[in-house]
Order: structure tokens, then C-alpha cells, then sequence
């Protein structure tokens, strides 16, 4: 058993090659073989997102705080809320994060194929971001 006290751990930037805006990562855990799966609690200020990205196993979001949106390619731009769960299917291609004037809050969930647990790509420009 091991137990990762709240507050042990310093949270962590968002990448700018992963993300846009302000996004803070707070690692929540990773397994140990044969273990692959990692979570982490995602938060975004307003506007802030991810870039395009695929996982190889796929992901679950968990929906903690705030307002969110999400998409996947060539899928319509979701709003989601506190208490919602997503699912975007294995090497889906996909972004997720605030809404415009509302930070988001969400638990990331994925697992490793081969070592690798998501492909970054590029970013999601602001007219992706705004739905035109």
C-alpha cells in the first residue's frame, strides 16, 4: 500500500508545447508494473486547453470543477460540468479544456501501451477553439 499525502506533492505547469493558456498538473498517481495506468488532476484557467492529442489505450476525464469543453475530431464542441465523465475512444484524436470565461478542473485517467501513454500534436488554434 502507499499513500500520497495532500500537499506532498508540487504541482506541476502545463507544457506550452502541450497546452494553451494557464493549466496546472497535479500527478495523483502511476502504477507500477504491470500496472500502466496514471492519473492526474488537470486545471484550467479560462480559455486554456490542450493540444490535438491521441492515447494509444485511450482516456477517461473526470469532471470535478468548473466549465469545460471538449471535442474530438470532427465531433462538435461539448460542454462539460462537474460530475460528467468522458470517454474518448483509443488513438481518437481529441483536445479538452475551459470554457471561455469559466476554469475547468478534471481527473485524467489513462494507460501506457508499450511505455507511451498520449502523442501530442498540434495546438488547437483559437477559431478551432471558438467553433468556426
Amino acid at each position: 500500500m502507499q499513500i500520497k499525502r495532500a500537499g506532498t506533492q508540487a504541482s506541476g505547469k502545463g507544457p506550452t508545447d502541450w497546452f494553451t493558456g494557464t493549466v496546472r498538473i497535479d500527478q495523483l498517481y502511476t502504477s507500477t508494473s504491470p500496472g500502466s495506468a496514471a492519473g492526474n488532476a488537470v486545471t484550467f484557467e479560462p480559455g486554456a486547453r490542450t493540444a490535438w492529442h491521441t492515447h494509444p489505450a485511450g482516456q477517461a476525464l473526470i469532471i470535478t470543477a468548473g466549465a469545460g469543453l471538449v471535442q474530438r475530431e470532427g465531433g462538435l464542441i461539448e460542454e462539460v460540468q462537474p460530475g460528467d465523465t468522458v470517454w474518448f475512444e483509443p488513438e481518437g484524436k481529441h483536445w479538452h479544456g475551459a470554457a471561455p470565461s469559466t476554469a475547468m478542473t478534471h481527473i485524467a485517467i489513462q494507460e501506457a501501451v508499450d511505455g507511451k501513454q498520449v502523442d501530442w500534436l498540434e495546438h488547437v488554434t483559437d477559431e478551432q477553439y471558438a467553433g468556426k
